[in-house]
């Protein structure tokens, strides 16, 4: 079976279509006032007029009738005739186009006849006129003993309403082509911010990030260019992440696999006849895989850390100064060999509840840290203090601290300080990225305070049960 695949328009090729219908659709309903409904609204009007006429005659002395009923065929535009029982009296308006009343009229007089036979007060005859070929009316009122009679057409057939009607289509083609210059107008005008947008999100696309959205007139347009410039910055500085963590990781990568190759082969070339030298390049090749050990799985860690994909925090109860404890002995390697000086200052048992891998970590990449940064007295501090019934965490360097504008951005993933480390070691920037995302998971309250040439103090505090 065969997808019907939809034909797409440009949006000014629709804005312009729209604009044209709902012109056509204005003049229709125009002509649709002109042909109709003012001929309802005309025949409700001379009918109104009728009956005001009506009531205002049966309101008049006898001497001021005939008076009355000149002034009123003339200004309300009817033919009145009054008569007796038996001949017509008088006559006012029966010039006026279209008027009925005359005693030949066959129509005309059947009604007169009959109202007169009737013996009523007042009444109205609707009827076609037959020399016009129009709807009318003839309002018929008793007056003492005379009767008079009120014609009226029910449909305008005055010069002005014919020429009015035959202009109007004529007016319609011209208005259709107006329509449509105009339309062209306003989709042109409507439709250009867009497209200018289009081609400059298609730059986006390709990287270009120098580009500016311009304002318009149109609150929409503005608010998509607002939008699009902010996808640009967070784009920008997302392009610009991933190019400082491709130039860190390829640095740290390159460093610790050149020594592994430069050992390996001195071992394969000289040092495998001196057995203690040989082992001594070992250790240094071992050193230089954990190193890389290290940088890999801190880019795997965040990746599963932000992706959402880590497993659930796994909560037990556990001895927080225990682990503190064995997580120190594996830096006795460096506490022997670099002078490093490890203060711990902690009860002796320190029981929570969390995740212990994480705090593990948690716990490692933050000494790490200190480790690198510390100063040339090469002392870190692991300080734990009892809160009630939450416990503070403390790592703190003797280093030269941390600038006040940094503080803000030392959590960002891949950032690095600048100033030198105290060891030479891998750094990629993710170590404190993870620490944040692993206390926020814990809701653990977190910091850091740093002063310049004195060091740096990062805190965490675990809450009690």
């Amino acid at each position: 079976m065969k997808t019907k695949i939809k034909r797409k328009h440009s949006i000014q090729t629709k804005t312009l279509f729209y604009l044209f219908i709902f012109n056509i659709v204005v003049i229709l309903i125009l002509w649709f006032c002109q042909i109709t409904i003012f001929n309802n609204y005309y025949e409700k009007y001379q009918l109104d007029i009728l009956n005001k006429m009506v009531t205002s005659l049966q309101e008049t002395n006898e001497s001021d009738l005939a008076n009355l009923l000149e002034e009123e065929a003339y200004s309300n535009d009817v033919c009145i005739a009054i008569t007796d029982e038996y001949e017509f009296l008088g006559y006012y308006n029966s010039k006026m186009d279209g008027c009925a009343l005359r005693p030949n009229n066959a129509t005309i007089k059947k009604m007169i006849n009959s109202f007169i036979d009737s013996k009523k007060n007042q009444q109205t005859y609707k009827f076609i006129n037959d020399e016009k070929h129009i709807s009318a009316v003839l309002s018929a009122l008793k007056y003492h003993d005379k009767y008079i009679f009120m014609y009226s057409n029910l449909e305008d057939i005055s010069v002005v309403t014919t020429v009015i009607k035959k202009q109007l289509f004529y007016l319609t083609i011209v208005a259709c082509f107006v329509a449509i210059i105009i339309s062209a107008f306003l989709a042109e005008k409507l439709t250009n911010p867009i497209k200018k947008i289009t081609k400059k999100a298609s730059l986006l696309g390709k990287g270009n990030y120098a580009i500016e959205f311009d304002e318009s007139d149109i609150k929409e347009i503005d608010e998509l260019s607002l939008t699009l410039t902010q996808a640009k910055n967070e784009l920008s500085k997302t392009d610009e992440l991933r190019r400082d963590l491709m130039a860190n990781v390829s640095h740290d990568l390159k460093t610790p696999l050149t020594m592994i190759k430069a050992y390996a082969e001195m071992i394969k070339d000289i040092s495998y006849k001196d057995k203690k030298k040989m082992q001594e390049h070992l250790d240094i090749i071992i050193d230089e895989t954990d190193r890389l050990t290290l940088l890999v799985n801190d880019i795997l860690d965040l990746s599963r850390l932000q992706a959402g994909s880590h497993e659930e925090l796994a909560k037990e109860t556990f001895d927080l100064a225990k682990e503190i404890k064995d997580i120190m002995q594996k830096y006795e390697i460096i506490k022997e060999t670099e002078k490093y000086n490890f203060i711990l200052d902690m009860p002796e048992q320190i029981m929570i509840k969390a995740d212990k891998k994480r705090i593990n970590q948690v716990i490692y990449n933050l000494v790490n840290n200190a480790i690198n940064y510390t100063g040339k007295d090469k002392t870190v501090t692991i300080r734990v203090t009892k809160q009630k019934k939450d416990y503070k965490v403390e790592i703190i360097d003797t280093g030269k601290g941390i600038k006040p504008e940094e503080i803000p951005f030392i959590w960002d993933k891949y950032y690095k300080n600048d100033k030198k480390h105290q060891r030479n070691v891998v750094s990629t920037g993710l170590g404190l990225s993870i620490v944040k995302q692993i206390l926020e998971e814990h809701g653990f309250e977190y910091g850091v305070k740093s002063q310049e040439n004195k060091g740096t103090c990062f805190y965490f505090i675990i809450k009690g049960n």
